[in-house]
């Protein structure tokens, strides 16, 4: 599904070098988690994929699903199957969240040559959804992300990822400053996401969201590369122990 190979990227402005040769491939179907200290370069990885402006990719590939992610535009990306959960979803002032959702959805399926859903069949696909994440009706009809809580907002970015249903899913810190209560929503919404086609890439700090995600393959990544590999082990030798162990190892 998605292969990176050999990923130099650098910041534009200040010409610091961020990731330095990432190698990386998620299996179609398969959960990959990234853990890692601050600054090895995880929230970086999912912003160069996404198109994130800023940074430029000085060497290496990303092919998603067979195409090079980095000769497209962000909303290309999109079209082809790419979705970012944002660790600090932005706040939208005057665009309601129905009105996004339904042009985000209709944008896509144009894309794709598929027919634009109607206004009675989105209304009940996003209601079944939404329900499902216990966001009320309420929630659907104010601007985006506007006044919600920190679990609301995230809740919102898995709502737009079961509308959108993307092949590729990266979630960047999705359970930063969540409770236990709203971390368990948004991994039950994720969990019900998964399927033989779509495949999940989650960076996360912690063991306590993977413990509810079960993810088949876990990495480490510091210093701007992964530099080890494992199953659910690895994450909870990480939980007891912390990175630095592992990084006398590699580095």
């Amino acid at each position: 599904m998605l292969t990176i190979n050999n990923l130099h990227v650098k910041l534009e402005e200040e010409d610091k070098v961020i990731l330095k040769g990432v190698n990386l491939t998620v299996e179609t179907g398969k959960v990959h988690a990234i853990m890692g200290p601050n600054g090895s370069g995880k929230s970086t990885l999912s912003y160069v994929l996404s198109g994130r402006e800023g940074y430029q990719v000085t060497a290496g590939e990303a092919i998603l699903d067979g195409q090079s992610l980095l000769e497209m535009e962000p909303e290309e990306r999109a079209a082809a199957g790419l979705f970012l959960a944002f660790q600090y979803p932005v706040e939208i002032p005057g665009v309601g969240n129905m009105t996004f959702l339904r042009t985000a959805v209709n944008a896509q399926r144009k894309a794709r040559g598929q027919d634009e859903m109607s206004s009675a069949e989105f209304l009940k696909v996003v209601r079944e959804k939404a329900k499902a994440l216990k966001i009320d009706a309420e929630m659907l009809k104010r601007p985006v992300n506007v006044g919600f809580s920190g679990g609301e907002k995230k809740r919102n970015e898995i709502l737009q990822m079961a509308m959108l249903e993307p092949k590729m899913c990266i979630l960047d810190e999705t359970d930063s400053g969540l409770d236990v209560d709203a971390m368990k929503l948004v991994a039950d919404g994720v969990n019900a996401l998964r399927s033989e086609g779509r495949s999940f890439l989650v960076i996360t700090h912690y063991q306590r969201l993977l413990d509810h995600i079960a993810p088949d393959v876990v990495h480490i990544m510091a210093d701007g590369r992964i530099v080890k590999t494992g199953g659910p082990e690895l994450a909870l030798e990480v939980e007891q122990n912390g990175y630095a162990d592992i990084l006398a190892e590699v580095l």
